[in-house]
């Protein structure tokens, strides 16, 4: 993360657990906790490139916590929390990034391919939060944010499944927030533009469709995942303390 970000002292020495934290915006979050002080905990699918955030954060001086996990399978979901939870200490901040934006065809989406859609996008969301919860409770205070999307607010085509996915994002978050807020918890969703990772360079991005965004949005700059960190630290601290139940998009002025 860039220097000159905030420093929240309230996220020195709280728990983080992160989503997908081995890569793009997820390593990104990962980062800006560990320059935070706080004890981070992070799972992903692909060991490799956590290994790398890992290597990434060691001069913070943070401790960290990994944990490769398919976030589609709850079981293991739950059996990586408790592992967290076991290293670092109760998970008061919980980020649930992790995401697949795949694109794909109407017409050949089947129900497993839907089912896999939501358990990548949506549902490991709610399991997350349900397992975090007792900590929270427990100590009287706690963070949630959930990773949305603009997609389907533009209304974008070409990836039903995970704008369907991502639209849910916001019921689930506003729902968690009546259920939670009277432990102190607050649950709030993150709706970030087309942030240019590796990733979506790799496999989305052209010319024409760069030049497209950049006519869309009121920034004529790419998005970063140093972006998205920042509105997560801050959400994630107590300066945001009386929000909740809130929406933000982070898309650089492109709706």
């Amino acid at each position: 993360m860039a220097a000159g970000t905030a420093v929240y002292p309230s996220l020195a020495g709280r728990v983080v657990l992160v989503t997908g934290g081995g890569s793009g915006i997820g390593a990104s979050i990962v980062e800006g906790f560990a320059r935070q002080q706080a004890k981070v905990g992070f799972v992903d699918i692909d060991a490799t490139a956590s290994a790398q955030v890992l290597s990434a954060i060691a001069g913070t001086g943070a401790e960290r916590h990994f944990e490769r996990c398919d976030v589609r399978d709850t079981a293991a979901l739950r059996g990586a929390i408790e592992n967290v939870r076991r290293a670092l200490g109760p998970i008061t901040i919980l980020v649930n990034n992790a995401a697949r934006d795949d694109r794909h065809v109407t017409e050949e989406v089947t129900p497993e391919y839907w089912d896999e859609r939501m358990a990548v996008n949506l549902k490991h969301q709610f399991f997350a939060a349900q397992a975090v919860l007792p900590d929270m409770k427990a100590a009287g205070h706690g963070s949630i944010v959930n990773f949305g999307s603009v997609s389907w607010m533009a209304g974008q085509g070409g990836m039903v499944a995970y704008t369907a996915a991502k639209s849910a994002v916001l019921g689930l978050t506003r729902s968690l927030a009546r259920d939670f807020g009277r432990y102190n918890i607050r649950v709030n969703a993150i709706a970030p533009g087309w942030v240019l990772t590796e990733r979506q360079r790799k496999l989305w991005l052209t010319p024409e469709k760069h030049a497209r965004l950049m006519e869309a949005q009121c920034l004529k700059r790419d998005l970063t995942g140093d972006d998205i960190a920042r509105v997560v630290l801050f959400l994630a601290s107590d300066e945001a303390g009386a929000i909740t139940s809130q929406h933000y998009v982070v898309d650089g002025g492109r709706l």
